[in-house]
């Protein structure tokens, strides 16, 4: 008989232990709420990060712009003291360099930052046509003159 009492007190020890391991559906609950709650911190914290960055990036690029226009119009006013012939031929160039220039200024003004997606892509795109408008800058004030060989 003792042996009998001694087996039934084991196992509903061993079921007890078991029971009592086990998370209740309302701890899984819990957990999970936890995690969902953190979860979106984490994302509306992302989501801040994200919208300062393009902030900041429009910001840099807004500038940048306005030094090109301060540039174009310094070239506007050294080109008036060149002769008529290559007068023409530089206000080609910078009217190329002020259309390209507003373009940039245009598409900035009209991006949304719906997803980081889309921003990285067009941060991409920006970054060469910025690049290649200073190219076109630098080119403008280089004077092409071919010396003669000896």
């Amino acid at each position: 008989m003792k042996t009998f009492f001694l087996t039934y007190i084991l196992l509903g020890g061993c079921g007890l232990t078991t029971v009592s391991s086990c998370n209740s559906p309302i701890k899984k609950v819990d957990h999970a709420k936890a995690a969902v709650m953190e979860a979106d911190s984490n994302l509306i914290k992302a989501n801040q990060e994200y919208l300062k960055e393009v902030a900041q990036y429009k910001q840099e690029t807004a500038e940048k712009i306005a030094m090109n226009d301060k540039s174009i119009a310094e070239f506007k006013a050294r080109v008036a003291l060149e002769k008529k012939s290559a007068k023409k031929d530089y206000l080609l160039k910078i009217e190329k360099l002020e259309k390209k220039n507003s373009d940039l200024k245009k598409r900035m003004d009209e991006f949304r930052a719906d997803n980081k997606k889309n921003w990285k892509a067009f941060k991409k795109e920006f970054n060469h046509d910025m690049d290649e408008i200073g190219k076109a800058f630098k080119d403008l004030t280089v004077k092409n003159v071919k010396i003669p060989k000896e």
